[in-house]
């Protein structure tokens, strides 16, 4: 549905049926190129709703923080490119923040060091392969484009969607990808419920700017209303139990 839809010919050729996981996903498929599918809901809904929650003193003793601070919770991908171009322009604006900690979500792919020659001395915590964690505790979220832009949203934390790519690569993208958003929770709501900052944007004058919103207790209040909106649009839990009773009826 993002690009390179004329795959649909194959999918129409190579499958019997599709379980989708994304609502607009059905339309798509079924208005558009009659081909019939179940929304099955997501299974992101189960994996947070089936965790061990996480408290926030237990989490500062944990982790050495100070529990009397707010956290923002850094999360700048996975992959080695996106955190090189994205981790520093979310960290620009930490000394404009002091009455906040900022700890970084680190992927399980990458070693400590290289997200150490990023923060450099800056008062940033990192910790790795914990960001279901980080979530529980977040009081707002700097956020890379990617499934974790809606992981962030079910887990009700305020956030910003920033996006930087190389210039040729985005120029490209855009002419391929005709979508309106580039966060999936915006994708699923069809309208901006979390900000955008893509490319240019994404600076530290914006960052700073949409954080300061985040910490504001009626935006807050309002986006985290639109949150269990989107939850609700994406069919509550038991995706994976609806697709297995679906394949059963329908085999």
């Amino acid at each position: 549905w993002a690009w390179k839809e004329n795959r649909i010919k194959a999918v129409k050729r190579d499958f019997d049926k599709l379980y989708v996981i994304l609502p607009f996903e059905k339309d798509f498929y079924e208005k558009k190129h009659h081909f019939p599918v179940e929304f099955v809901g997501h299974p992101l809904i189960d994996a947070i709703s089936n965790r061990k929650k996480t408290a926030l003193d237990e989490f500062c003793i944990e982790f050495n923080l100070d529990n009397k601070k707010p956290i923002i919770a850094v999360l700048p991908g996975s992959r080695k490119q996106e955190i090189t171009k994205m981790l520093s322009v979310m960290l620009s604006v930490v000394e404009d923040f002091p009455d906040y900690q900022f700890v970084v979500a680190g992927a399980p792919s990458q070693e400590a060091s290289f997200y150490h020659s990023i923060i450099g001395y800056k008062k940033v915590t990192l910790i790795q392969n914990q960001t279901y964690k980080l979530l529980d505790v977040a009081h707002a979220a700097l956020v890379t484009s990617g499934t974790a832009t809606l992981e962030t949203a079910l887990f009700k934390v305020p956030e910003v969607v920033c996006y930087k790519g190389n210039w040729v690569s985005y120029q490209i993208a855009k002419r391929i990808i005709t979508l309106k958003y580039i966060s999936l929770v915006n994708l699923i709501m069809d309208e901006e419920i979390v900000t955008e900052l893509i490319q240019d944007d994404c600076s530290q004058k914006r960052v700073k700017e949409e954080l300061t919103k985040l910490l504001d207790e009626k935006y807050r209040s309002n986006l985290i209303q639109k949150y269990h909106v989107l939850e609700q649009k994406l069919g509550g839990i038991g995706a994976s139990k609806k697709t297995a009773q679906l394949i059963v009826k329908n085999k």
